[in-house]
């Protein structure tokens, strides 16, 4: 009997590299250092409902995405959501509609990772800090010390800065993850017993500690006892103000938004933050996805191609494919 496959990280990436090779007949075995899968996709459960602190929504432009995103359509774990779009600039509001098709999961974003998964073996709350080469096989570390394998093939699925660290036996590898730089992006939850009077519920900000806010209740599916708002501070506000206590972040980033939005806001009755120290690859790369076959380590991430939800799709796909090319 061959040795399963490690997948490291249950994000886009992770799930979608796993589907890939569980369908063509591979055995997997998923690790993840969270409590639950989702990685950015992830949501959080509140006193006030779930809350998507990270990604906010996706876009499907390539075609084999686009298949996907239909059959989740039709599974029922995303939906379209139709924001009243708007923009921000040097404080003035005005009301920015597109054609974009934009996609939430459904009833939380968690919900899309949480199908993928499905059935399929996972170790959550495992914390992988190592992953060597004894024989033929690959073993895996954890951080409480315990060895995990042996495996045929690893697959690492995490953000570039974590990822380089685990790909040590492949310096080529190890050394083109280190080069990606991750930006960071704090998140900041608001929760109003009163609704506010505005008719935003999606807003791209310039200028502002602010780069984005988000109405929750005008995502389809979304249950919350108050009116939630979800804000997310630009790369170079979190970058600066990285260490800041997380009342202080709340407190900044509601000064900001009260500026912004063009109606009274109340002190809000509900309060959380989140820091993503790695958000966002800084840029675009080309890669797809990061192989050493005759090793048989990989890694993929949205880091791998656009930065964005399709990109991590697209990269876990590719990584699969040059595994299961390299087993043929």
């Amino acid at each position: 009997m061959n040795a399963p496959i490690a997948i490291i990280g249950t994000g886009i990436a992770g799930l979608s590299a796993a589907q890939a090779l569980h369908a063509a007949g591979q055995e997997v075995q998923l690790f993840d250092k969270s409590r639950g899968s989702g990685g950015r996709m992830a949501s959080k459960r509140s006193d006030v409902g779930s809350l998507d602190l990270g990604t906010q929504y996706f876009t499907a432009r390539d075609r084999r995405f686009v298949e996907v995103v239909q059959q989740w359509l039709t599974r029922g774990w995303v939906a379209e959501w139709t924001p009243g779009m708007y923009h921000a600039k040097d404080g003035q509001l005005s009301a920015s509609p597109d054609e974009q098709v934009r996609w939430v999961g459904t009833p939380r974003m968690s919900a899309i990772t949480r199908a993928l998964l499905g059935a399929l073996p996972v170790h959550f709350a495992c914390r992988i800090t190592e992953v060597f080469r004894g024989g033929s096989h690959w073993s895996l570390q954890d951080a409480e010390g315990c060895s995990h394998g042996p495996f045929s093939h690893v697959v690492i699925a995490t953000p570039a800065p974590q990822a380089s660290a685990l790909l040590a036996a492949a310096p080529k590898l190890a050394g083109a993850a280190a080069s990606v730089i991750m930006e960071p992006t704090w998140a900041v939850a608001l929760g109003f017993d009163t609704p506010l009077e505005t008719k935003v519920e999606g807003c791209f900000v310039q200028d502002s500690p602010l780069d984005w806010l988000a109405r929750n209740r005008s995502k389809p599916g979304r249950d919350n006892r108050l009116d939630t708002w979800v804000l997310h501070a630009s790369s170079a506000w979190s970058k600066q103000h990285l260490d800041l206590p997380k009342d202080t972040v709340i407190e900044q980033l509601h000064g900001a938004f009260a500026e912004l939005i063009g109606c009274a806001v109340p002190p809000p009755s509900f309060t959380l933050a989140h820091r993503w120290l790695y958000a966002r690859p800084a840029q675009a790369h080309q890669w797809g996805a990061l192989a050493d076959a005759d090793l048989g380590l990989y890694a993929c991430g949205d880091w791998c191609l656009s930065g964005r939800v399709e990109g991590a799709w697209l990269s876990g796909q590719d990584a699969a494919r040059r595994l299961l090319e390299h087993l043929a």
